[in-house]
């Protein structure tokens, strides 16, 4: 029978220790085959879900604006920066679909 006291349960104990920490270090760096990471980001589709996250921003302030949530000095200034914002986005978007534009009606 297993002598139980200090001496059998610190015997249990590390083993057990051990046996999670060679667990959880096999879990963090053991890698499968395949991991799926999603589809390429081009630059164009990365500007496209930051215009929308800008807009969705502009709505969302606008609604606390109008709720009184937002003084009006804080209203105009956010409201600037954002604009500001998602008028460089759609200058950076229509610059990177122009030449894709010009390829296809040089074809």
């Amino acid at each position: 029978m297993p002598r139980s006291g200090p001496e059998g349960d610190r015997t249990v104990i590390l083993f057990a220790c051990a046996l999670i920490t060679a667990g959880t270090l096999f879990y963090i760096f053991y890698m499968p085959g395949e991991v799926y990471s999603g589809g390429e980001k081009t630059r164009l589709s990365y500007l496209q879900e930051r215009k929308d996250a800008v807009y969705e921003n502009l709505r969302d302030l606008n609604f606390e604006y109008k709720a009184g949530k937002v003084p009006d000095v804080d209203y105009q200034t956010m409201k600037a920066s954002l604009e500001d914002e998602a008028a460089a986005l759609l200058a950076e978007m229509a610059r990177l679909e122009q030449p894709a534009v010009r390829n296809t009606i040089r074809s």
